[in-house]
């Protein structure tokens, strides 16, 4: 109870002085309230090369201008939407009007196959490389990769599994790894200073440990002859079904928060490298994701697939750190109590984070790079 009359005492402390409240508020007006989801029309797209008896719905040509147009995208469209459709048109139309020059397709494994017989469909006369296992077995697998680095393929389609065995380059794994290293080390650093969670503590100790041993061993690594991700020529990225890699490790000292992984996952780690990259090459256009979940847990995932898709965007803002994010967006909801010593007070546990205060503002940003299909459901129209 204390603990919430010193936070409400702080809020009418930080109102009361008139410059003080002016100088706030107009800052984050500034930074967090002066967003409008860009519309994107798509109606006037003919798609010369498609085939002539397929006719794309309205919601697909608008979502594929988004792709085209407007930075990095997520396809949050429900199944049957026609996510599949709307990639493929997206990477041969940009690669047709010089906004890109080859893309790469990661599917679920079963589906390469279906990917590739989905893109004939739509365009009969297509250059495609559909990789199989055999291509990615070590021995081939070099082979492969000079193949699609020479090669003036449209489009390149491999499996979720298969994404990770391009390598990157040692330096850019590297930095991105201490990158992450140095954070945890700050949470650390911030829960011990603050006497928070032990549990927290321990649980970002390993995953610290986790992360030099993966940076020792690149150390070791001789990557003469290797061809990487960034010599293959790829300056498009599809990623279907992208909840599959949402278990992105956040560092962070909160503790109970759903949505929110506390381990290092090399799977979603290798793709976040693959954006920076792209990111850094197309200036921020170079990233599609198309899920129908992209929330399944916690709205706290929106921050998850903000780092994938819009992270210079969140370094601007300062909200690359997930505590910053949820303190500008949201208020975890804790309670608290006297510690042993009757000296102080301490978290009791955590009871997940209250966004419903200004869900408004959330929602403005994240839908600047999400596109929304709307869908008919019992003769109305809704967004999902």
């Amino acid at each position: 109870k204390k603990a919430k009359e010193i936070k409400k005492a702080f809020k009418t402390w930080i109102f009361k002085d008139a410059e003080r409240r002016e100088a706030i508020v107009d800052r984050y007006n500034e930074l967090f309230n002066s967003f409008r989801p860009r519309e994107f029309d798509g109606s006037a797209l003919s798609f010369p090369m498609m085939n002539s008896s397929i006719h794309l719905h309205d919601h697909q040509r608008n979502a594929i201008a988004h792709a085209m147009f407007g930075g990095n995208t997520l396809f949050a469209h429900s199944v049957g939407a026609g996510k599949t459709f709307e990639m493929i048109a997206t990477a041969m139309e940009s690669k047709r009007l010089g906004l890109c020059t080859k893309s790469l397709f990661a599917v679920p494994n079963h589906l390469t196959e279906q990917i590739g017989d989905d893109f004939m469909k739509l365009y009969p006369g297509a250059n495609i490389l559909v990789a199989t296992k055999k291509d990615f077995q070590k021995a081939n697998r070099q082979q492969l990769f000079a193949k699609i680095a020479t090669g003036n393929y449209d489009a390149v389609i491999i499996g979720h599994s298969q994404l990770g065995m391009i390598p990157m380059s040692r330096e850019r794994q590297e930095m991105v790894i201490q990158s992450q290293i140095d954070d945890i080390l700050e949470g650390i650093d911030e829960l011990k200073r603050s006497e928070g969670s032990k549990f927290q503590i321990k649980a970002m100790e390993k995953t610290r440990k986790s992360l030099q041993k993966q940076l020792d061993r690149l150390e070791k690594v001789n990557q003469d002859g290797t061809i990487t991700f960034e010599q293959l020529g790829v300056d498009k990225l599809f990623v279907d079904e992208a909840h599959e890699f949402k278990n992105l490790f956040t560092p962070t000292k909160l503790t109970n928060v759903a949505g929110i992984s506390n381990s290092a996952s090399q799977k979603a780690l290798d793709l976040f490298l693959k954006c920076r990259y792209l990111d850094e090459k197309t200036g921020g256009k170079g990233v599609v994701f198309a899920t129908g979940t992209p929330i399944s847990n916690s709205v706290t995932e929106l921050h998850t697939m903000m780092r994938y898709l819009e992270y210079d965007f969140l370094k601007d803002h300062g909200l690359q750190h997930f505590d910053n994010w949820v303190s500008t967006f949201g208020e975890q909801k804790t309670d608290w109590e006297l510690k042993p010593a009757g000296n102080g007070i301490t978290d009791l546990y955590g009871l997940g984070i209250d966004f419903k205060k200004i869900a408004i503002r959330l929602l403005a940003v994240y839908c600047g790079f999400r596109d929304i299909c709307p869908c008919i459901k019992q003769g109305h129209l809704f967004y999902p």
